[in-house]
């Protein structure tokens, strides 16, 4: 039969019997496109990413990276962290768990265990040691995580069928996503990717020891992060082209580790051998090392070639140490935000071409956002201002010390909360009600502070909302402070030498954090309501049609699904 002809002379033939049959197959086909469930789902959160450098270097960017995400997938433009203290630990428990630490357990970075009586990292973990590795850094786990995460509840959900994988330089970055049974979670120690045994399957059955898989051993052999740091860091594009930043030669700016000048170019390959592979971590080129070894992960793990939904969550560590030193207004931060947004289009393509088009789901966020650095504030007669929390303890110590005659009342301060030895005051035969009232006098007698208040009885404290809200979420009875203070917009708490900046506050700038929706079962668009961190694993469970994490306070993002 000639087609061409009966296209040409018969074309109400065509219109008729040929015409339903295309637009049928074209719609079957598209349907068949996307598959029931995505193949791999990929969390990438953005260490210290605030929200507005999604638009502040718009211009600059490429078509491929920020600028994809925002035209083809879904924002939610006005998502805010709930709880205080903005930490990075509490960040990416809180993404993954739907939950706020009164309820998951990881009030911070850091906490105090009155119980011991000594201070306690979010992931450490003496029952476990490192595999890869035989420093400290190696003994982590989410033990100290009480619920469990998204990827928990995936792995759950069809019987430990799905791979989870978390990577991240930072070990609370890659573990608290992973979840308790995930496959493996790696992190950055001296210049290589390490694990610990509370991954089984880490655990050769053949050596009867744990090891590092033979392809993470192979990347580790190639020294990539001495590599990059051979070469120096110098501006992306012609220095004078930096005009969103700040000079670049500033002395409230802290350097990379073992420099002398905060300014570029950046002479890494001068760094001593000893300090560089520490120093990476304050480069741009650890963020594209991360995507590297997240590509190898998904190579040799086979991700998102399985019949169940497989899930990487992969933290980007280096924007927080580099914020952390320069601050929000440095040529440094645009730089690597310049240097970011190409390292996410090629991450994009990869996935492309590796998964699929329209077969994997993405989701981008932040952990918390930054500051700005009190003395660029200052510059330009912004109020803003730093403490130091060393003094705070000296004073305070000494204050009870000299009115109730004991020693040491405090055991601990961090986290904008004073821990105090309730259990030695009361012994001592000391008025506990007496020694909160001295250390609250002492508080509020310093300018930058506005409130103080009880941990426990914060809903007596005269707090707007949201901060009551946020304040009642940060509260865990069995491991946060006994007394809390607020402080005036602009102003942290340091360390150091007092430069640089940081972030652990209520603040628009600690708590306002990006959300991007991309790919799989996502429809482009924008919305401007209030949404919360809290709402991100809920709406992957709908969107996975999976139980959410058993700690879970957050509700489903509608809009975010076809």
């Amino acid at each position: 039969m000639d087609y061409g002809y009966i296209c040409v002379k018969r074309p109400y033939m065509f219109k008729k019997y040929f015409l339903p049959v295309f637009l049928f197959t074209c719609v079957a086909l598209t349907a068949s496109a996307q598959p029931a469930k995505p193949k791999l789902v990929i969390g990438l959160m953005i260490d210290q990413m605030r929200w507005d450098y999604l638009y502040r270097y718009t211009e600059r960017y490429g078509a491929g990276g920020f600028k994809r995400l925002l035209a083809q997938g879904f924002t939610c433009e006005n998502t805010l962290i709930p709880y205080v203290p903005t930490y990075t630990a509490v960040g990416h428990t809180c993404v993954y768990t739907g939950s706020v630490p009164a309820l998951n357990g990881i009030v911070g970075n850091n906490w105090f265990d009155k119980k011991t009586g000594k201070g306690v990292y979010c992931t450490d973990d003496s029952t476990v040691n490192g595999v890869g590795s035989t420093s400290v850094w190696g003994r982590m786990s989410p033990r100290n995580m009480w619920t469990t995460t998204i990827t928990d509840e995936l792995r759950l959900s069809n019987n430990f069928q799905s791979k989870v994988i978390g990577i991240a330089l930072k070990d609370r970055g890659a573990i608290l996503p992973a979840g308790h049974s995930a496959n493996a979670a790696y992190w950055y120690d001296g210049g290589k990717w390490i694990t610990s045994t509370h991954y089984k399957e880490m655990y050769d059955s053949v050596k009867k020891a744990y090891d590092l898989p033979a392809w993470v051993k192979r990347f580790n052999e190639k020294d990539m992060a001495g590599q990059y740091m051979g070469r120096d860091w110098n501006t992306l594009y012609p220095m004078n082209t930096y005009t969103l930043s700040t000079a670049d030669d500033k002395d409230y700016e802290n350097t990379i580790r073992t420099e002398k000048t905060t300014t570029f170019p950046h002479r890494l390959s001068a760094i001593p051998a000893k300090d560089r592979y520490e120093a990476f971590r304050t480069t741009p080129f650890a963020n594209t090392y991360s995507f590297d070894f997240a590509k190898s992960a998904i190579e040799n793990e086979k991700m998102g070639a399985g019949r169940f939904t497989d899930f990487l969550a992969l933290s980007i560590s280096s924007t927080d140490y580099i914020g952390h030193a320069f601050g929000p207004n440095s040529i440094e931060a645009e730089d690597t935000y310049l240097r970011l947004d190409k390292d996410i289009a090629d991450f994009l393509q990869y996935l492309d071409f590796k998964i699929g088009k329209g077969n994997y789901l993405l989701f981008l966020t932040a952990d918390h956002g930054a500051a700005h650095v009190p003395g660029f504030l200052n510059e330009h007669k912004i109020p803003a201002g730093t403490f130091f929390d060393d003094a705070f303890f000296t004073e305070i110590n000494k204050a009870i010390a000299d009115t109730f005659g004991y020693a040491k009342g405090v055991l601990n301060l961090q986290n904008y909360q004073v821990y105090l030895d309730i259990d030695g005051l009361e012994a001592a035969g000391k008025e506990v009600a007496a020694v909160k009232k001295l250390v609250m006098k002492i508080l509020r007698s310093k300018p930058f502070i506005t409130q103080v208040f009880e941990t426990a009885r914060s809903y007596e404290a005269a707090l707007p909302d949201p901060i009551a809200k946020m304040v009642a979420n940060g509260y865990n009875p069995q491991r946060s402070g006994d007394i809390q203070f607020l402080l005036k917009p602009g102003y942290f708490d340091t360390w150091g030498n007092g430069k640089g900046t940081t972030h652990g506050l209520w603040n628009p700038y600690d708590a306002h954090i990006p959300l991007l929706w991309f790919g799989w079962g996502v429809k482009a668009g924008k919305l401007n309501r209030e949404t919360y961190m809290t709402d991100i694993a809920p709406t992957l469970a709908a969107l996975l049609k999976i139980q959410m994490p058993n700690g879970s306070v957050g509700k489903v993002i509608p809009e975010v699904m076809k």
